[in-house]
């Protein structure tokens, strides 16, 4: 990890609203937490090998591994957003029951899955397992902190937040997905530009999956300038057969997304939304 990573991750929020003193005193430490937080951090875990290790893994269903690998898209998981070992198990999203429903009976297929917003890789690991014959493309804005190796893996760095982000990493590549989550920074815009940008590198008969749908309508972090429509009001719209417009979607991307997609599935899991989305 590095100290740019550490920083902005922990102690960005803090040293913002600090005063004089306080800042000059987080200043004077941050450094030494840094290396203490070096010495404490697990070694990279080897996807390839711990299959080898331990085979029915790729037997299990997607809360098992969720939990496993310390997803918060299960059941439960240990808060991963901590500096240090000690061990606090937290409720997850509960969203395991809609990847079991969705993607079991593709599990050994071969595919290409773009997951957007990995933090530690925790999920992605599940991924990797679950769909044992795919190809994982994981981006995030620290790819310094992935947790994990596998030949299955390329770990990227991206900035949902930037449609020249996308456009540079993503759209100008060769590749084209089977499934695409989108797990990122759920603010209002990135969820907009993502699903509408991305929606062409979906191939037929894909699906486009939305973490924390709500966060825009419900979080004012997520929506500074509590701007309308959010994606999930578009999404209903949509599915109410309703106009919509946004600042965020050309005329292209609005046109290509209501010509090619096939159905929208909206579902409340412990706490927010998740939306399936499945193309043509």
């Amino acid at each position: 990890m590095k100290i740019s990573t550490f920083y902005q991750i922990y102690y960005k929020h803090r040293f913002l609203k600090a005063n004089f003193f306080l800042k000059t005193y987080l200043l004077m430490v941050i450094l030494v937490r840094f290396l203490f937080h070096l010495i404490i951090l697990e070694n990279k875990i080897n996807l390839d090998k711990l299959i080898i290790s331990n085979h029915d893994l790729i037997n299990k269903e997607f809360d098992y591994l969720f939990e496993y690998f310390n997803s918060d898209k299960g059941n439960f998981f240990y808060n991963q957003y901590t500096k240090s070992k000690k061990k606090e198990k937290i409720p997850g999203h509960e969203y395991s029951l809609f990847y079991d429903k969705y993607f079991k009976s593709i599990k050994n297929k071969k595919l290409n899955i773009l997951e957007l917003g990995t933090f530690k890789g925790g999920a992605t690991a599940a991924f990797r397992i679950f769909f044992k014959n795919s190809q994982i493309y994981s981006g995030d804005l620290y790819p310094d902190i992935f947790n994990f190796s596998s030949k299955n893996i390329i770990n990227f760095k991206i900035d949902t937040s930037s449609e020249s982000s996308i456009n540079n990493v993503i759209l100008n590549n060769h590749l084209q997905y089977d499934i695409i989550i989108e797990d990122a920074g759920h603010y209002l815009k990135d969820q907009i530009i993502s699903l509408f940008i991305l929606f062409k590198k979906l191939k037929s008969q894909g699906f486009f999956v939305i973490e924390e749908l709500d966060f825009p309508d419900t979080r004012a972090d997520m929506n500074i300038y509590n701007e309308k429509p959010s994606l999930r009001e578009i999404l209903y719209n949509i599915k109410s057969q309703k106009d919509f417009n946004s600042k965020y979607i050309d005329s292209i991307n609005k046109k290509y997304f209501l010509e090619n997609f096939k159905f929208i599935n909206i579902y409340k899991g412990r706490f927010n939304e998740i939306a399936f989305i499945k193309k043509k």
